[in-house]
This record gives C-alpha cells, structure tokens and sequence, in this order.
C-alpha cells in the first residue's frame, strides 16, 4: 500500500474526504451540477485543488461517491428487517421504505443531477459501467431479501429475480424523483401497493404450470442481456396445429 493510499485511509482522510464529498453535494444543490467546478469544490471546503483531485478524479466521481454513501446508508437500514422477518412482502416492502427513508434528505439534489443521470451515456448513470460496483452490491440486497424469505422460488427464477426487483425499485426511486406530495407520501404508497403484488406474483411464477411461461420470459431477459451483434438462432418450424 502505498504511503497515499495509507493517508486515505486514515480517520483524518476519510474526514477530508467526507467533507469535500459534503462541500460538492452543496455546491451541486446551489449552483447546479454544471455550475460547480472542482475548484470552487477545493476552495469552499478549504482544501487545496490537488487534495480535491486526490480523493475524487472528477466531479462525476464525487456523484458516485453519494451513490455509495446512499447506498451504505441503505445497507444499513436494510439490516434488523432482513435478520429478523421470513416473510417476502414485509422483507421487499422494508428494503423499499428503507431507501425512500435515506433518500429523503436529498430528494431536492437527486432531481438536480436528474437531467445528467437519465442520459445513458453519462458516466452518473446509475446504469452504466462506472456505477457498477454499487449497482451489483445494491442487487445483493435483493438476492437477500428472496433466499432469506420462506416462499420457494425455482432455481432458474432465483437466479434473475434479484436483478429484476432492483430494476423494480429503481422504478419506485424515478417515480419518487418527481413526487412532489408532502414527504413524497405518494412514493411509499406506491411502495406499500405494488409490493404486495410483487410478493403474491412470486410465487405463482413459481407454480409448474407456469414453468411455460417463466421460461419464455427469462429466455426475453437472456436475449436482451446478449451482444447485440451475435447471430440470432432462426426459430425451429413448427409443424402445423404443433403447440410449443
């Protein structure tokens, strides 16, 4: 380890970096993302500019750093809930109250980086490659919130379902981004109600005589995650009145 790396990882560095990951956050609220420099960043938090840049590469850098602050903070939240409760709705429904709850305090500043986030091709796409760390350790919590309950779910829906519930929550956070109801109450109802549903469609994409169909829908998700570029296997005829 190198004697920098060390000093990072020190009390005093993670201070340092805290407060200029604080100072950034507060600059982005008031001037705007593209408003705020790396410099003004350095100078408000009273760090010098080649410090700033020792912690965070870049200002997209310093927006990962909250999505992992949130995310922690969401880790932690999720914890009593996943250790003490079987049952599947209260588990999804506690992890989704939970990220609502350490989102709040930054409700206003998540609709700011809103319009840079959405593009795809941004690096603060919480869907692209630099989000990947935190976006995989996010889905862990779901992959809990399924092996840790008491409903059974086939090996091969196991397997996707976690991905497919933060794909689920993520559209409970957009929504959220633009509920502007006192408290965003508008977001946990919609936690509240499409949980419920959630947790009662699970187990009967469990049930064999939906073997068919859950196939169907992974073999979807697995052609959708493959290289666009690769050859398409040509469907197999089907002789007439054959159902498949």
């Amino acid at each position: 380890m190198t004697q920098e790396l060390a000093s990072a990882k020190t009390p005093k560095g993670e201070q340092t970096r805290a407060l200029i990951l604080k100072t950034a956050l507060d600059l982005f609220e008031e001037r705007g993302y593209e408003g705020t420099t790396m410099r003004a960043i350095a100078e408000t938090a009273g760090v010098s500019l080649s410090h700033a840049y020792y912690y965070f590469h870049s200002k997209e850098e310093l927006i990962q750093g909250f999505y992992q602050r949130v995310h922690e903070a969401h880790l932690a939240a999720c914890q009593e809930i996943l250790a003490h409760d079987g049952d599947l709705h209260a588990r999804l429904l506690g992890v989704l109250n939970a990220k609502l709850d350490v989102s709040t305090p930054y409700h206003r500043f998540c609709g700011i980086i809103f319009k840079n986030a959405a593009d795809p091709q941004s690096p603060l796409s919480p869907f692209g490659p630099e989000s990947n760390a935190w976006r995989q350790e996010s889905t862990a919590i779901f992959t809990q919130v399924v092996t840790g309950s008491r409903t059974h779910v086939p090996a091969d829906l196991q397997a996707e379902l976690p991905n497919l519930l933060w794909l689920y929550h993520m559209g409970i956070v957009l929504y959220w981004l633009h509920d502007n109801s006192p408290n965003q109450v508008r977001s946990y109802r919609l936690a509240e109600r499409t949980a419920a549903l959630v947790a009662q469609l699970i187990p009967l994409a469990s049930h064999p005589l939906m073997r068919p169909f859950r196939r169907a829908a992974l073999q979807v998700l697995a052609e959708l995650r493959s290289d666009p570029d690769e050859p398409r296997e040509s469907p197999r005829p089907t002789n007439e009145g054959e159902i498949r």
